[in-house]
C-alpha cells in the first residue's frame, strides 16, 4: 500500500467518525430547537424569567448551529482532499 492509499484510508476513517458525530449534533440541535421554540412562545406571554430562559435557549441553538457549521466545513475539506487524492491515483 502506497502513501496516497494510506492517506485515503485515513481520510475515510475521519469522514466516518465526523459523519457519526454530525448526526449526533444534528439530533441535539433539533432537540434544542424544540426547547427554544417553546421558550420563545412562553417569553412572548410570560414574565422576565421566561424572557431570560428564552435568551439562554436561543444561545444553545446558536452554539449547536456553529458547531455543525464547523463540522460541515471540516467534512468539505476532507471530501475535497479525498477527491484530489483519487484524481492522482488514476
Amino acid at each position: 500500500m502506497n502513501r496516497q492509499q494510506k492517506k485515503l484510508f485515513n481520510i475515510h476513517d475521519k469522514l466516518e467518525t465526523l459523519n457519526h458525530a454530525m448526526g449526533l449534533v444534528e439530533a441535539e440541535l433539533e432537540y434544542h430547537r424544540h426547547i427554544d421554540d417553546d421558550a420563545q412562545r412562553d417569553a412572548s406571554v410570560g414574565n422576565y424569567i421566561d424572557r431570560e430562559e428564552a435568551k439562554l435557549t436561543a444561545a444553545d441553538v446558536r452554539r449547536f448551529e456553529k458547531t455543525l457549521d464547523r463540522m460541515t466545513r471540516k467534512r468539505d475539506k476532507l471530501l475535497a482532499e479525498r477527491e484530489r487524492l483519487l484524481a492522482t491515483l488514476g
